[in-house]
């Protein structure tokens, strides 16, 4: 099966006292195996709410999704945990590290909750994800010891460590400068060239412009699909992408407020 992600006419329904609010309505769309997608939307717009649908963290009020041919709404709590544990790996804002724990303490961590793993093949495990995003010389450094950009890096390698089928990125690079963003960015692009399925939740126009695809949410629905080439047509962009380019879609120019 080529597709890493299939859902189908997701529905994500909450009920707040007297009243409904609609998350999703009705969103469908697949991902391929070594696919490099941003999903853009403004505040409010559900891409929050999918992202939690897609990192297996939340469940559709109706429809369907698939991860890795796994029906997910069909699965209980604890497996859904199992999910997330085995094939998913996630990146977020801040980075989540634990400040007395080194880097290489950090990265181990999801080797420990997995369980059944001795202590030195977690480590030999999380110095060879460490070594992945080059922080080989940093594996006994705790946080405080590091820069913003390299605690992400750690973040990276902690979510690479479970060797997942999935790398989901919420908001990656938000708490980082430019120079840093595009370091990050830029790892990101070689571990899809690798073969990673890379997703990328994010509002920053210069990030999902460095992914080979684009996803827009608006009111709850997909309103865009796109290639990034196509939705930044810049001449520069489109020769960098034209090697790489994925099935035709719709011709289309990015709204203004991602422009």
């Amino acid at each position: 099966m080529n597709a890493m992600i299939v859902a189908h006419d997701l529905q994500r329904t909450y009920t707040m006292g007297e009243f409904e609010v609609h998350a999703l309505r009705g969103v469908s769309f697949e991902i391929r195996r070594g696919e490099f997608v941003a999903i853009v939307g403004p505040s409010g717009s559900g891409k929050s709410t999918l992202m939690n649908m897609i990192g297996c963290l939340d469940t559709p009020t109706s429809g369907s999704y698939h991860l890795d041919g796994l029906p997910i709404e069909q699965l209980d709590p604890a497996l859904l945990a199992a999910v997330r544990n085995r094939k998913i790996g996630f990146v977020f804002q801040q980075f989540h590290l634990l400040a007395r724990s080194t880097a290489l303490e950090n990265v181990a961590l999801p080797l420990a909750y997995r369980g059944g793993i001795p202590t030195a093949e977690r480590h030999r495990m999380a110095a060879a994800a460490l070594e992945r995003v080059g922080l080989g010389d940093r594996m006994g450094h705790k946080p405080q010891e590091l820069s913003g950009g390299q605690q992400q890096r750690v973040a990276i390698a902690r979510a690479l460590v479970t060797d997942p089928a999935l790398l989901l990125a919420d908001e990656p690079t938000g708490a980082l400068d430019t120079k840093t963003s595009a370091e990050i960015m830029g790892l990101f692009a070689d571990l899809n060239r690798a073969g990673m399925t890379v997703v990328v939740v994010t509002h920053e126009p210069d990030v999902a412009r460095q992914t080979r695809r684009l996803l827009e949410i608006r009111d709850g629905q997909l309103v865009r699909d796109v290639l990034t080439a196509d939705a930044w047509p810049d001449e520069t962009h489109a020769q960098k992408a034209r090697s790489r380019r994925l099935p035709t879609r719709q011709q289309w120019r990015l709204p203004h407020e991602y422009a």
